[in-house]
């Protein structure tokens, strides 16, 4: 089997004008960047015709290293809605740096059922990314100007809360310290760095309905408590104007196209293991506008992505799915049921039955939100006929529909039964109302304590002083409407990676609270997660180089 970058340069791209006909854009609309890829105008958006069609959700058991194959998925399943002659497009995240040079390598999907041009997509793409960073760290910059200039006149903050980030994984910039050296270098004071999808100019990014809507958020931003323990922020700085100028660009959403031509929006880079995990509304609502069906995805498993996905980019922009796919395979499955890693590609029903636990309690919660659920099996070349088959018949016993998804190979003729099957259940048996996991006047203890009770299984929640402590600032702020974004790892249900399978019963751990008053949301950080990650042992960029004037390495 080629690899994932040597199948896409062996396809011929469509130039993005085609393919921005082919969606119905008008082509002196769009931005080109290059040949394959352009920017479109968030204001082509219009929601009373996405109001109109039909609205997926693709998301997945949660995450195991031997992977699931959500992208694959979800791309593959816009591929095979195209081939049974809907038109469907399929909105997704940017990929970060970060994990495309250290543990997963690209992620534009994979095999025949991919986004292209994927090097370009997987590196700079149209330099949203590196937007999102600028803007970051210029009002990083600028406040530490504003603490020096101002240090002789009495001005100054007891707390700063805002950060720098990078898109690289960096271990070593977790935690640092700035203005060493003489006076003229700045105030020295300890910062760090997060990656750069775990930024709250992200979050905005993706759930800012428009330029207006991103600048109001981004003059919310706290960046610190004065010493009369006042919010300091972007709008006291009096810098949104030029930090929103560098976003000016960002905020539109990217068209590009599949293995098989057919349009893509891509969009918002967050990761939902330490961000909410979705790409950004405009893009959604984008693809919607001129989509029949628009297939999205939820980051890592429906514990993180999907419930995000609800409480929070469904609360906040009115969208509601009409139907959510779980992505499960045989290697996850095995995986959580505590199969051994060197012998998940051995047959072994026993071991995948055990896994069945981590799949239904996801079908559970899915079906908690009021979402009717089919299951994708996502198939790898490995897999018997005879395990998929008892997969087959449990998800027939909890009566959830269940079609076998083989795009990575065979590109939309592998997703046409899945196709099929989604189609229908949206004609007989769609989704109804979001049911949210908690209301809007919840406390904040009382939401993560919802979350971590119904999705994740947790037996209590204990909520650490200094938790607490910003907790009480939030309600003395009046903003504990805020919904709740939990970081925490993607490898569990519970806070322990190590915990496989469906942990019940458990203490979940809250360790710290970020304040997002310009994303407006509230982030409860859990366990061990980090939002800075590091490098593995053998990253990918090992592997990534150019041998002919070609990039290798990407998959």
């Amino acid at each position: 089997m080629k690899s994932d970058i040597e199948i896409a340069r062996g396809i011929r791209m469509k130039k993005i004008t085609e393919i921005a006909a082919m969606t119905g854009i008008p082509e002196n609309e769009i931005e080109p960047y290059g040949h394959y890829m352009a920017k479109v105008p968030e204001s082509l958006s219009d929601d009373s015709r996405a109001r109109r069609h039909k609205l997926i959700l693709v998301t997945a058991i949660t995450a195991t290293k031997a992977g699931i194959g959500k992208t694959t998925v979800s791309v593959g399943l816009a591929l095979g809605l195209n081939r049974i002659g809907k038109k469907a497009i399929v909105a997704l995240r940017e990929p970060s740096l970060g994990p495309c040079f250290g543990l997963k390598g690209g992620a534009a999907g994979g095999g025949y059922a991919q986004i292209m041009p994927m090097d370009k997509i997987n590196l700079h793409f149209t330099g949203d990314f590196h937007a999102v960073t600028s803007a970051h760290n210029m009002i990083a910059a600028l406040l530490d100007n504003w603490l020096y200039q101002h240090q002789g006149d009495g001005a100054g903050l007891k707390e700063i809360l805002w950060k720098r980030v990078l898109d690289v994984n960096d271990r070593s910039l977790r935690n640092i310290v700035t203005g060493l050296g003489p006076r003229t270098n700045g105030i020295t004071s300890q910062s760090g760095f997060d990656i750069t999808p775990a930024s709250e100019l992200m979050a905005i990014l993706c759930l800012s309905s428009d330029l207006e809507d991103m600048r109001r958020r981004i003059e919310n931003i706290t960046l610190g408590f004065t010493f009369d323990d006042k919010p300091f922020t972007v709008k006291d700085l009096g810098v949104a104007g030029a930090i929103t100028a560098l976003l000016k660009d960002a905020i539109h959403p990217n068209l590009v196209q599949t293995t098989e031509g057919t349009p893509a929006f891509v969009h918002g880079g967050p990761f939902a293991n330490i961000a909410h995990g979705c790409n950004s509304v405009t893009a959604t609502k984008m693809a919607m506008t001129f989509g029949e069906y628009t297939v999205t995805e939820a980051g890592f498993g429906a514990d993180l992505g999907a419930e995000k996905f609800f409480n929070i980019k469904c609360r906040k922009s009115g969208l509601c799915p009409d139907l959510t796919v779980l992505v499960a395979s045989l290697r996850g499955l095995k995986m959580h049921g505590f199969v051994p890693e060197d012998k998940i590609d051995a047959p072994d029903p026993e071991g995948l039955i055990r896994g069945f636990a981590n799949m239904d309690r996801h079908i559970r919660n899915l079906r908690n939100f009021g979402q009717t659920v089919i299951v994708c099996f996502n198939r790898y070349a490995s897999d018997t006929e005879e395990e998929i088959g008892i997969v087959r018949k449990h998800c027939d016993e909890l009566g959830v529909g269940f079609a076998v998804n083989s795009a990575y190979g065979e590109g939309g003729k592998g997703a046409e039964e899945l196709a099929r099957l989604v189609v229908k259940t949206i004609e007989e048996n769609p989704s109804g109302p979001l049911k949210f996991t908690y209301s809007d006047e919840q406390s904040i203890e009382s939401k993560i304590e919802s979350i971590a009770k119904n999705i994740y299984g947790a037996g209590s929640v204990s909520i650490g002083k200094t938790s607490r402590n910003k907790i009480r600032r939030i309600n003395e702020m009046g903003i504990s409407h805020f919904p709740v974004c939990i970081a925490k790892t993607q490898y569990s249900f519970s806070q322990d990676s190590s915990k496989y399978g469906a942990p019940s019963g458990f203490n979940f751990s809250i360790k710290d609270i970020v304040i997002n008053t310009g994303a407006e949301m509230i982030v409860a950080i859990a366990g061990d997660i980090i939002r800075m990650p590091g490098l593995p042992k053998n990253p990918q960029a090992l592997h990534i180089d150019i041998v002919d004037g070609e990039i290798e390495g990407l998959s």
